[in-house]
């Protein structure tokens, strides 16, 4: 059973929240503070945490900092109700791997919670695999019916981070934070290059589509 953390102050809320996922088959504890978070980390192994931003004393970005700083893997989803961009951003260069603006539907976030356990097990796995293609993350190495395609980093990178999150829309911007530095000079279409290439080169593949979202960005699509 996958054991899940929930770090939140307002103590309705984690009741609410930690109550339904029971209910869904999961393993749930609560904390209401970052420091009795530190402490149940340290005490047993978690799959996933769901934490606030705004809480007494250490606010969810340190925490958030500080865990993945122990753990590089562990699944953290913000639940606040911070929807300001900067907010959203400090979350995602963190390190955090989603974000939900309360007030939080329970089914939506049930969801949400499936899906980042799931891509948890393929990234432990470190091998994606999507009809005719695989990914292999340890060897940054794509191969197509068995046959090596030859993918740069950053195109492995971008192509695996898509796959990984089907039919969710990544923005360019969100794309440039992800797999360029920060002083890099090159613009947000330069992300647009780079998926045409990866089009060009994975265009044998059977089982998705890189779909262009029009004044957005791109997702994946599986047939």
């Amino acid at each position: 059973m996958f054991k899940i953390l929930v770090v939140e102050d307002d103590r309705a809320l984690n009741r609410s929240v930690c109550s339904f996922l029971k209910d869904g088959g999961y393993d749930t504890v609560s904390c209401f503070n970052a420091s009795d978070a530190y402490d149940a980390i340290y005490d047993c192994f978690f799959d996933l945490i769901i934490s606030d931003i705004m809480m007494p004393e250490i606010d969810g970005f340190e925490f958030a900092k500080n865990v993945r700083a122990l753990n590089p893997n562990i699944p953290i989803l913000f639940m606040t109700a911070r929807d300001d961009f900067y907010s959203k951003q400090k979350g995602f260069r963190i390190g955090i791997d989603d974000y939900m603006v309360k007030p939080v539907d329970l089914d939506e976030l049930y969801l949400r919670v499936g899906a980042l356990l799931r891509r948890a097990q393929i990234a432990s796995s470190k091998k994606l695999v999507v009809g005719n293609l695989t990914l292999d993350a340890d060897e940054y190495t794509a191969y197509i019916d068995n046959k090596e395609v030859s993918l740069t980093v950053r195109e492995f990178n971008l192509l695996f981070k898509l796959l990984s999150y089907p039919k969710k829309t990544f923005t360019r911007s969100q794309l440039m934070d992800e797999f360029w530095n920060s002083d890099t000079s090159s613009g947000p279409r330069t992300v647009d290059v780079y998926i045409t290439k990866i089009r060009d080169k994975v265009s044998d593949c059977d089982g998705f589509e890189i779909v262009t979202v029009h004044g957005l960005g791109y997702k994946a699509v599986l047939k």
